[in-house]
């Protein structure tokens, strides 16, 4: 249960690295952060995919820590119910998470770009 719990925090600071360090260069519908808004110009492309894994890269960490926390410290040894009511919890808000990181990332851009793609001055 354990590997299986750590598996969306470990997807994310995977993906979070690549989508921060190594983005996709071209926009496309394929792989990468693919909304209306981000894929407006290669300016909103390059600051989605930036936002983006830097926050699941965070937000990875954090909930790895406190997966593994959880895990070794608060269910060892107990039943195998204990133990999959507390994995079950863990996986939702892993993917809680994950799912927040669409409209953070989407306001980030509200923030910083016009409807149009443009850089907003600040």
């Amino acid at each position: 249960m354990l590997v299986m719990v750590l598996l969306v925090p470990l997807t994310m600071m995977l993906f979070g690295y690549l989508f921060y360090f190594k983005p996709p260069k071209n926009i496309n519908g394929i792989y990468g952060y693919r909304t209306k808004r981000s894929m407006k110009n290669s300016q909103t492309w390059e600051f989605a995919h930036e936002h983006c894994g830097w926050l699941w890269m965070r937000f990875g960490a954090v909930m790895f820590a406190i997966s593994l926390v959880c895990m070794n410290h608060l269910v060892r040894g107990k039943d195998i119910d204990t133990i999959g009511i507390w994995g079950g919890i863990l996986v939702m808000l892993q993917s809680a998470m994950l799912i927040l990181i669409i409209p953070l990332t989407e306001r980030a851009l509200r923030k910083n770009f016009d409807e149009y793609g443009m850089k907003k001055e600040q």
